[in-house]
């Protein structure tokens, strides 16, 4: 019996385990090690935030697509 390679947990969980075992790895070196293990924790600890900032502020296909509204006066939410 053959496992496929995509399986459901893997999809979901794949790249959050791996985030967190890369913050974990950097945490516990930046506490443990010195000189290259200085160099470790900044690479540990700063790809999943830079990985969670580049989503954070990725634009979604659908907000791209919509118009903007280009008549503020219109919104009957504004009072003036």
């Amino acid at each position: 019996m053959t496992r496929n390679a995509s399986t459901p947990f893997r999809t979901l969980w794949g790249w959050p385990i791996v985030l967190g075992l890369l913050t974990a790895s950097g945490l516990a070196t930046a506490l443990i090690s010195d000189s290259w293990g200085d160099w470790w924790s900044w690479i540990g600890l700063g790809v999943p935030v830079a990985v969670m900032a580049w989503f954070a502020w990725r634009p979604t296909p659908a907000a791209a697509a919509a118009p903007a509204d280009s008549n503020p006066s219109d919104d009957p939410a504004t009072p003036f």
